[in-house]
């Protein structure tokens, strides 16, 4: 089983990586063809082929495209490749912006980006059918005993069997001591097993252990030592879906992640942090009028200083000090940490009022944002008293810390901000987590101007 899907990962991986090489060819016979290139110099073009074919191998990774998943797994693929060309086209945009000089035909990128998109989904249909198809029928599939015979190995069975990869044949399964049988199918004893699997030409034994029965894993695999046989297993995981499918040892300790988040990810890392520097450096710079003109009507309608701060729970659970422009009048730290601000507060100034109606006091947290505290996008960050508070009383609540805390997030440009649901606050924040991307993060920058002044539950 592993040997057919590395196969088929190292196969679309190389095919992948050829895609940008393999549009350009196309592209350029066609244009050359139709003499629409006939007396433009080609050199430049190669320059923009090498780079092409850099950004187009880091967005194929970053949206999965070279992964077997893509392949044995329907739904989203369309969209993940057409995300990738576009982060391909926007690194090709950049390029060509820094290389005014030379005047790259407008049509031949266009017409390049097309076939790239085409190909690539072209390139998903052809594995598809070769492994779903006449490859797997002429080879047998993929031949596989399940040891365990109760309801979670028959679930085990229904998913590898019965899902959109057809390669896999089960053809038995095996009752441990003590174990009801309730799957559909064959089933053997222990001391069956070598003479299962010598009859059937077996490619593979999966061990279909519910978490329970875990402990009997190394008496189980000593039995199953001398089959000649790879053996796998199963890992039941209950809710939680692993984020990858990747085993890592760290020290001789072999461990396997079960939690979903795109933090730990390069791209994360690069693309994210490296928008919120640029985006905050020239949101300040731009509203540094607005910022004075607002510090001065602070300071000259209330009493006390300009800028307010206040503990947040970020990233981690690591505790940081949020900064905003003060919008209430001065009070007891002990009452603005654990009070609910809600509408006709008497704590808000008059000024106050209008700039939470705005969410102009937020500007200052870009500050936090260069600092590292904070991003542009994400779950907004709470005060250390609701957070303990609504991790007891909020399934999932602690999840929202598995990214950076953010200015604006899925949650608020969905109108759930101020004194609304927590339970659908989390729930747009989960859903943020398992779908972030850096053109998610610019959907909902966009969709925060779009509604800043008419946003409801600003008070």
């Amino acid at each position: 089983m592993i040997g057919l899907l590395n196969r088929a990962a190292f196969n679309l991986r190389l095919l992948t990586l050829f895609l940008p090489l393999w549009s350009f060819v196309v592209t350029g016979a066609l244009w050359w063809h139709w003499a629409v290139l006939s007396n433009v110099d080609p050199h430049p073009y190669f320059a923009l082929l090498v780079f092409t074919t850099i950004a187009w191998s880091v967005a194929s990774e970053n949206y999965g495209l070279c992964t077997t998943a893509y392949i044995l797994t329907s739904g989203g693929k369309v969209y993940a490749a057409f995300l990738a060309t576009l982060m391909t086209v926007f690194a090709d945009l950049v390029f060509m912006f820094f290389y005014r000089g030379i005047d790259f035909s407008q049509s031949f990128v266009t017409a390049n980006v097309l076939v790239l998109l085409f190909s690539t989904l072209n390139l998903r249909m052809l594995l598809r059918t070769a492994l779903n198809g006449k490859f797997l029928s002429k080879s047998g599939g993929i031949r596989v005993l399940l040891i365990g015979a109760d309801e979670f190995a028959e679930r085990v069975a229904q998913c590898l069997a019965a899902r959109e990869f057809k390669g896999v044949e089960i053809v038995g399964f095996v009752q441990l001591p003590g174990q009801e049988s309730v799957v559909s199918g064959p089933v053997y004893s222990m001391d069956e097993v070598g003479q299962v699997v010598a009859r059937n030409q077996l490619d593979d034994v999966v061990l279909a252990l519910p978490a329970p029965r875990l402990r009997e894993l190394p008496q189980i695999r000593e039995t199953l030592r001398h089959i000649g046989v790879p053996v796998r297993v199963v890992l039941d995981l209950g809710d939680q879906t692993p984020s990858s499918d990747r085993l890592f040892n760290v020290n001789g300790v072999w461990m396997v992640d079960v939690c979903h988040t795109p933090a730990e990810s390069v791209m994360y890392m690069i693309l994210k942090r490296g928008f919120d520097l640029a985006f905050s450096a020239v949101a300040l710079l731009l509203l540094a009028p607005v910022m004075a003109l607002i510090a001065v009507i602070i300071k000259s309608t209330s009493p006390g200083p300009v800028l307010f701060a206040q503990e947040r729970v970020g990233f981690k659970g690591n505790v940081f000090r949020m900064y905003k422009f003060r919008t209430m009048h001065l009070s007891s730290e002990a009452e603005s940490n654990t009070k609910w601000t809600c509408r006709d507060d008497s704590r808000r100034t008059r000024f106050g009022v209008f700039l939470r109606r705005t969410s102009l006091d937020e500007i200052p947290q870009f500050l936090n944002v260069l600092k590292g505290d904070m991003s542009v996008v994400g779950p907004r960050p709470e005060r250390p008293y609701f957070v303990q508070k609504f991790a007891v009383e909020v399934p999932h609540y602690g999840a929202r810390h598995y990214l950076k805390v953010g200015i604006t997030g899925w949650a608020q440009v969905n109108g759930w901000r101020g004194d609304t649901s927590i339970e659908k606050r989390i729930e747009h924040d989960l859903y943020y987590l398992q779908n972030w991307s850096l053109l998610f993060d610019l959907r909902i920058v966009l969709r925060t101007v779009l509604h800043t002044f008419t946003a409801r539950h600003a008070y």
